[in-house]
């Protein structure tokens, strides 16, 4: 049974509960409210109601989803009432967190098909124990008009300009449009509706969880305890991972896929990947990170098949190894192979893929390019298909390249 559906013992303790959910924490307002709602929780038997809502606006879920699925799932493990509400109307709206101009509108079709594929994924990281899944177009599709001029009475358009992405939209003269403000309305209301203890969410949606919080607040409630967590940068480092980025982890991938993509990502990931995407415990994650202490390439190997291993099981996990090592062993790569130095190609601390393939096959720069369209170049066992793909020094540093149906390798240095 993957790691990501075990049921852990019930924790009721309301110290050791704030310690563990500290953890791969950015924002936590506030640590008081939540280590009085914990000890209440405790001292009645009652459990938390602790939200996350989810617009389905694309059909697929890569690691950077899992990071606040798997503190939802904390909550589950200590006892909590997970309620995750299926955005199905808010995301006919689009969320405008972080975005630099009006985030396009879905039908009602398109958000239908992705919240069915997102429920599946989702299963794989909560556990049907201690969930509550509803739909948000249950209570904001009848909600009368003048009920919703009465929550928006709440709110101040001063309030909503003190984010950062609608602020600099406002200074660039970039149109932002009522229905986006209207997004913050009904996403608050969310949290009034479901009664939330505590609502999740990454650090891009702080504002939006602080709202949720005032509007309790403003309407007689408690107010509910805003919990955010790191966004997850993407395998090649930097940016943060997403499809449209290439740079993701699907927790659909097969298990060699995922096992290869994670064995990519950079060293200096390997902390954060550890902390948030794993239950290892944090001084074993310092000893694992630590070179002086444990090769890389083992780290990585246990990153990996801790992360296999909880989306396809622990037998698929050490298939998984086992197929990568037979592919990229030191018996399939010779021990002596020739380095290119990466830092002397490099333009604004990137170099692109086809000056990398003709500098270590000394060939054109048109013989670089087809090489590399017509698949027959890899990095790390992922082939590469875009000859204009350009990536950083430190995120190719150690790399292994392969050319060629001969399978030319080359080690990637900076020097």
């Amino acid at each position: 049974m993957p790691d990501a559906v075990k049921s852990t013992p019930v924790n009721r303790d309301p110290n050791s509960q704030l310690a563990e959910l500290k953890r791969g924490t950015v924002t936590l307002n506030t640590a008081a409210d939540l280590e009085a709602k914990l000890r209440r929780s405790a001292e009645q038997g009652k459990p938390l109601r602790v939200k996350l809502g989810v617009d389905p606006s694309a059909p697929d879920i890569h690691l950077g989803h899992s990071v606040v699925l798997r503190k939802l799932r904390q909550f589950q493990d200590l006892g909590h009432q997970a309620v995750l509400i299926i955005g199905d109307m808010t995301a006919l709206v689009g969320d405008p967190s972080g975005r630099k101009k009006t985030r396009p509108q879905l039908s009602p079709s398109e958000v239908e098909a992705n919240a069915k594929t997102y429920l599946d994924q989702v299963g794989r990281i909560l556990s049907p124990n201690r969930l509550e899944v509803v739909r948000n177009s249950s209570w904001l599709k009848p909600l009368p008009f003048y009920e919703l001029i009465g929550l928006a009475a709440k709110m101040t358009v001063a309030r909503f300009l003190e984010r950062d992405d609608f602020t600099k939209r406002h200074k660039e003269g970039t149109p932002i449009f009522l229905h986006e403000f209207l997004y913050l309305v009904m996403q608050a209301y969310d949290s009034v509706v479901v009664k939330a203890d505590v609502e999740l969410g990454g650090t891009d949606q702080t504002f939006n969880l602080m709202v949720g919080r005032d509007l309790m607040r403003d309407l007689g409630m408690e107010a509910q305890v805003a919990l955010t967590c790191p966004i997850l940068p993407g395998i090649h480092g930097g940016a943060k991972m997403s499809k449209s980025l290439n740079n993701y982890v699907g927790v659909t991938d097969a298990p060699l896929e995922m096992h290869s993509k994670l064995m990519s990502i950079p060293d200096t990931l390997m902390k954060e990947y550890y902390t948030l995407l794993t239950s290892v415990a944090e001084d074993a994650i310092d000893t694992m990170c630590d070179p002086k202490k444990t090769h890389p390439k083992s780290a990585k190997e246990r990153l990996a098949r801790t992360i296999v291993s909880q989306f396809h099981g622990d037998a698929a996990a050490e298939s998984a190894m086992a197929e990568w090592r037979k592919k990229f062993s030191e018996k399939a790569v010779p021990a002596d192979i020739p380095e290119v130095n990466i830092a002397t190609l490099a333009a604004d601390g990137k170099a692109s893929l086809a000056k990398i393939v003709g500098a270590a096959r000394k060939c054109s720069a048109s013989e670089a390019r087809r090489l590399i369209e017509q698949g027959g170049v890899e990095i790390e066992g992922k082939r590469a298909a875009d000859p204009k793909a350009a990536m950083t020094v430190s995120e190719l540093e150690g790399k292994l390249l392969k050319i060629g149906k001969k399978n030319e390798f080359f080690r990637l240095v900076s020097k």
